[in-house]
C-alpha cells in the first residue's frame, strides 16, 4: 500500500459512512483525520464542532473540531478543506483563508462576543464558552488544516499571527501525511530539536561510555532552565513520553514544591531538583574549545521530569518567573534506531524503569503488556461468522499497537492485499481506546468515558492490570467476544443516532456511551437474575432488532437529560465528565424494559457456566504457550540460567525443581505449570542483568 492507495481508500470510507449515518462527508472527513491523529497522540482527543458564520466587515469564521490540550493549556482548533477532487493542490492561498477564518473564530470567542449568536446547548457554544472561560489559562492556539488536496510542494512552513499574546501555530493535515504518519513504525510523533537555535553551542554533555552498550549511549547533561522552558512552549505535551503523559494529566499540573523553589531559591533549583531523563534516537555532538555539547537530537522524549519541564513552563507564564539561574540536570539516553521495534520497546522499558520511583504503575505501560497481546493473539485466529449476507467469516483485528493494521498491509501484492481486507475488514478494526471505551461504558462508568480516550485508557489500564494480577484466566475467549459484541452494539449507535428526528448535532460520543450504561444499569435493576446475550450478538454478528429499539428509545432520553436546562453545568461537554451527570442521568431515567427484550437475555446461571468453560480452555491455552516459551531455549540455556539465579539468590523450591527438569530438555519436560516458575524466574533473572544471549 502506498500514499494513493491510502488516501482513496480513507476516501471511500468516509463516503461509506456518510451514505450510512446521513452525515456530511466533511464531518465524516474531519472525525476520521482526527482519530488517526489521536491514535498518533499528535491530538489528546477530539470534539467535533461545526459552526461558519460571518462578521463585522463581511468577515467570515468557521470552525470543525477542538480539544483543550489541559495538560499544557493548548486550545486545538480546526479546520476542513474538504472538496473530493482528486487533483486539487493547497497552496499558500487556501491555506491563508482556512488560517483567517480560525484565528477570527479565537479572536470572536475570546471576546465573548460569539454567546449571542451560537445556539445555546451545541458543540461549538461549548467551544466559544470554553475559550472565553479559560482566555487568562490558554498558552497557545494550535490551529489544524484537515485537507483531501495535494499540499503544494512550495509550502515549507506556515507563518501564523499571535492573537493578542497567546502565541499560535499550524499544522496542515494532507492525507499524503497522514498515511506517513500511520504507517511509521514509531508509535508517536518524531520531535527533532536544534538545540543550537536556543543557545550558541548547545547543550554540555560528558559521555558515560561505561554505561553505554551496543543498542544505546548515554550522556550526562546541564541544560538551562530557561531553554527547557523554551523547548516546552514550543513543543508542549508532545515533549512527554506518551505514558508519563497521562499520567501526569491526572496530576496537578504544576508542583508547589517546584515552584516554591523556582520562586524563591531559583539559585537552589539545581540542587534541589531530581532532574530530568530523556531519550532520543539520534544525538549530533560537537567538540568546542568549551567542552562536548549535544547539538541536535531527533525523537527527544522526556520520560522522566515532566512535572519539572511544565512546572518551568507555567512559573515564567504565570508567575513571570526569572528562570536565567536555573540548570537542571538532564540523563539523555541515544537508543540505536537500526530495529525499530526493539528501539521502541527499549524506551518504553527505560521509561518505566525512571518512573519506578513515582508512582506511575505497571498499568501507564500497558500497551505492552500480557493482556493486550492476549487479545491480539484472538483477534487474529477467531473468525466472526458471515452476515450482512456475505460469503466468508471474517476477523475483528485487534490493534494492539498503533499502525499494525495498515503496516499488515504495506508490502502485500494486490492480490494478497484484497484477501487481507476480506478477511480483516477496515469496519472491524478495535484500537485500544475503542476495547477501552466500550469496557469502561459497561462497567457504568459513562464520565470517564467522556472525559477523553487517554483518561478512559489510563482507568481501564488501571482496573485490567489490577484484575490480571489476581486472576488472567478470566481474559479469556469469551470476554473476547463480549468486547466485540459491545464494540457492535456502539457501532450501530454511531449510525443510527444521527438519523434519528429528535437527534440535533453533537454530544453522539456521550450519548451512546451513557445510553448503553444507562442498559446495563436499568437490566441489573428490571431484570434480576438475567443478563444481556452478548455471546448472542457475537454469533450473529449484528444487534437483534429488538434491542436496536431499546436502545434508541434510551438514547433519545438521554439525549434530553443530558442538554437538559437544569443541568448543574452550562457546558454540556463538560457535564458530561462529571459524575454527578451520571448520576443525574440514573436518577431521572424513566423507562420501563419491554419484556419483548428478553428474546435478548440469558441466566446468570448459564453465564456463569459459560465463564467456567471459557476459563478452562485458557487454563489449557495457557499452559501450551509457556511450554511453547520454554521449549524455545535448550537445556543449556537453562542451565545457565540456574547458575545465575543461585548466584543472586533467585530460586526458590518451585523454580529450582522446575529448572532439575528443564536443564534435561528434551528428556525431560516440565508442566504447564512449573513452565510458568521458569519464566517468571527469566524475567527476575533479566531484570538482575542475565543475557538470553551469551
Amino acid at each position: 500500500m502506498d500514499a494513493q492507495e491510502y488516501a482513496k481508500d480513507f476516501l471511500e470510507g468516509v463516503r461509506s459512512e456518510a451514505a450510512a449515518t446521513g452525515e456530511g462527508k466533511c464531518a465524516v472527513f474531519v472525525r476520521n483525520v482526527a482519530q488517526q491523529l489521536v491514535d498518533a497522540e499528535v491530538l489528546p482527543d477530539f470534539e467535533g464542532s461545526f459552526y461558519t458564520g460571518t462578521g463585522r466587515g463581511n468577515r467570515k469564521f468557521r470552525v470543525d473540531g477542538y480539544i483543550l490540550d489541559e495538560f499544557d493549556m493548548a486550545m486545538n482548533l480546526i479546520i476542513a478543506d474538504f472538496d473530493e477532487d482528486p487533483d486539487r493542490i493547497l497552496a499558500k492561498t487556501g491555506i491563508s483563508q482556512c488560517l483567517t477564518r480560525l484565528s477570527y473564530f479565537a479572536e470572536l470567542a475570546l471576546n465573548g462576543s460569539l454567546h449571542d449568536v451560537i445556539e445555546p446547548s451545541t458543540p461549538c457554544a461549548d467551544l466559544a464558552d470554553i475559550i472565553h472561560t479559560y482566555k487568562d489559562r490558554i498558552r497557545k492556539f494550535k490551529y489544524h488544516i484537515f485537507t483531501d488536496a495535494s499540499v503544494s510542494a512550495t509550502i515549507k512552513t506556515v507563518e501564523t499571527q499571535p492573537i493578542g499574546t497567546i502565541p499560535t501555530d499550524c499544522q496542515v493535515w494532507s492525507l499524503e501525511r497522514l498515511f506517513r504518519i500511520c504507517s511509521s513504525d514509531l508509535a508517536r510523533q518524531s520531535i527533532e530539536i536544534d538545540f543550537s537555535q536556543f543557545t550558541a553551542h548547545g547543550i554540555p554533555c560528558l559521555p558515560v561510555f561505561d554505561a553505554s552498550t551496543d543498542d544505546f549511549h548515554s550522556y550526562l547533561c546541564v541544560i538551562p532552565g530557561k531553554i527547557l522552558a523554551d523547548i516546552y512552549d514550543e513543543y508542549g505535551s508532545a515533549l512527554l513520553e506518551g505514558n508519563v503523559r497521562s499520567f501526569l494529566s491526572t496530576k496537578v499540573a504544576v508542583n508547589k514544591k517546584i515552584r516554591e523553589t523556582i520562586l524563591s531559591k531559583p539559585d537552589r533549583f539545581f540542587a534541589f531538583n531530581n532532574g530530568i531523563s530523556a531519550t532520543a534516537l539520534n544525538v549530533e555532538l560537537a567538540d568546542t574549545p568549551q567542552g562536548r555539547f549535544v547539538t541536535k537530537v531527533k525523537d527527544f522524549q522526556i520520560i522522566n521530569g515532566g512535572q519539572t519541564t511544565a512546572s518551568l513552563s507555567n512559573a515564567r507564564f504565570r508567575d513571570k518567573a526569572d528562570l536565567s539561574s536555573i540548570f537542571v540536570q538532564m540523563k539523555l539516553t541515544e537508543i540505536d534506531e537500526t530495529d525499530a521495534d526493539k528501539s521502541t520497546e527499549l524506551i518504553r522499558n527505560i521509561s518505566k524503569s525512571s518512573n519506578s520511583q513515582n508512582k506511575v504503575s505497571d498499568a501507564d505501560f500497558f500497551a505492552t503488556s500480557p493482556f493486550h497481546i492476549r487479545m491480539e493473539q484472538f483477534s487474529r485466529r477467531m473468525f466472526a461468522n458471515a452476515s450482512d449476507g456475505s460469503q466468508y467469516e471474517t476477523h475483528w483485528f485487534y490493534e494492539r499497537a498503533r499502525g499494525q493494521y495498515l503496516q499488515a498491509q504495506m508490502r502485500l501484492t494486490p492480490a494478497k492485499k484484497k484477501q487481507f481486507q476480506m478477511q480483516n475488514p477496515k469496519n472491524q478494526l478495535i484500537t485500544k481506546t475503542d476495547l477501552a471505551k466500550v469496557m469502561v461504558t459497561w462497567r457504568g462508568r459513562p464520565d470517564i468515558v467522556s472525559r477523553g480516550a487517554q483518561t478512559c485508557f489510563m482507568w481501564f489500564a488501571n482496573i485490567t492490570d489490577a484484575a490480571w494480577e489476581e486472576d488472567n484466566e478470566q481474559f479469556n475467549e469469551k470476554y473476547y467476544q463480549e468486547a466485540v459484541a459491545l464494540t457492535i452494539m456502539h457501532r450501530y449507535l454511531e449510525k443510527a443516532i444521527p438519523m434519528q428526528h429528535w437527534y440535533e448535532s453533537g454530544y453522539r460520543a456521550n450519548v451512546i456511551t451513557y445510553s448503553i450504561a444507562s442498559l446495563h444499569h436499568l437490566l441489573s435493576k428490571q431484570k434480576a437474575g438475567l443478563k444481556l446475550d452478548l455471546a448472542m450478538i457475537w454469533i450473529r454478528q449484528t444487534v437483534p432488532d429488538v434491542l436496536c429499539s431499546v436502545l434508541l428509545h434510551i438514547a433519545e432520553i438521554v439525549y434530553s437529560l443530558i442538554t437538559s436546562e437544569d443541568r448543574k453545568v452550562v457546558n454540556v461537554t463538560q457535564w458530561c465528565k462529571r459524575e454527578e451527570c451520571w448520576k443525574y442521568v440514573l436518577a431521572h431515567m424513566s423507562y420501563k424494559l419491554p419484556d419483548e427484550i428478553d428474546s435478548c437475555l440469558c441466566s446468570t446461571d448459564a453465564q456463569k457456566s459459560q465463564e467456567c468453560s471459557a476459563r478452562k480452555v485458557q487454563r489449557i491455552d495457557s499452559g501450551v504457550e509457556y511450554q511453547k516459551r520454554v521449549l524455545e531455549h535448550d537445556a543449556l540455556f537453562w542451565g545457565r540460567l540456574a547458575q545465575f539465579a543461585a548466584s543472586k539468590r533467585l530460586l526458590n523450591e518451585s523454580s529450582a525443581s522446575a529448572l532439575k527438569l528443564a536443564v534435561r530438555l528434551p528428556e525431560k519436560l516440565p508442566n504447564s505449570v512449573q513452565c510458568a516458575k521458569l519464566l517468571e524466574l527469566l524475567e527476575a533473572a533479566k531484570s538482575e542483568g542475565f543475557k538470553e544471549q551469551e
